[in-house]
């Protein structure tokens, strides 16, 4: 039994991982048939259910930040997961709008403590999501863009001093996620949600529920 997770339903071999509980509640709703809470040890809210299409999938909260994802993935690596899917949410460093889609291409870890515990201001190699997955996801969003992301340790501020990188947006979970995943031999992926931008504001609550269903059913249809 993992240390953290203590599920009370078996866990699929495919999982849809997001941050936030809340979202996976209403993942679950839209993508399953008669979802069962399969976690509730920490908050970390998972369900487990059929989708439409008849395969069993594992709707699972990872909480806030790259080392918490870290973890929970893996427990679920331990409890059996092969293959997921981050749907999540960042934030865009040029021209990206608010409730558009971005297919993580690779994610540069920028500092924190999922990057090896390193004091360096310069970004390390690149962590790559697999090849399989990504490109099923932009065939099944071919609205969606294809772009780095930066990802930190604490929440992206405009006026914070970020190296010369090319990236299309910043979040707090994909590089972690994408580099524990190779350790363990989980085929990964990502797609996020552009959730703000510094001279757009925020995207509201309804508008990113919308963008989010429209990711889960893409990364849903991918595994």
């Amino acid at each position: 039994m993992p240390a953290r997770l203590r599920p009370t339903a078996p866990i699929a071999a495919e999982a849809i991982l997001v941050g936030d509980p809340g979202r996976a509640l209403m993942l679950a709703q839209e993508l399953l048939v008669e979802p069962k809470m399969s976690n509730h040890a920490r908050g970390l809210w998972g369900y487990t259910g059929a989708t439409e299409a008849g395969r069993q999938l594992t709707i699972q909260a990872t909480g806030m930040g790259g080392p918490s994802a870290a973890v929970v993935l893996a427990d679920l690596a331990e409890l059996g997961v092969r293959r997921a899917v981050r749907v999540g949410t960042c934030a865009s460093l040029g021209d990206l709008e608010p409730g558009e889609l971005l297919v993580v291409a690779d994610s540069h870890p920028l500092r924190g403590s999922f990057r090896t515990f390193s004091d360096h201001k310069e970004p390390r190699n690149a962590e790559r999501p697999d090849e399989g997955l990504t490109a099923a996801l932009r065939v099944a969003m071919p609205e969606a863009h294809l772009g780095t992301v930066i990802s930190l340790d604490t929440l992206y501020r405009p006026e914070r001093n970020l190296p010369s990188l090319r990236a299309e947006a910043a979040d707090m979970q994909t590089a972690a996620l994408l580099a524990t995943a190779a350790e363990l031999g989980v085929a990964a992926a990502a797609v996020l949600v552009v959730t703000e931008r510094s001279d757009s504001g925020q995207l509201r609550d309804d508008d990113l529920e919308a963008a989010a269903k429209r990711a889960g059913h893409a990364a849903a249809a991918v595994l």
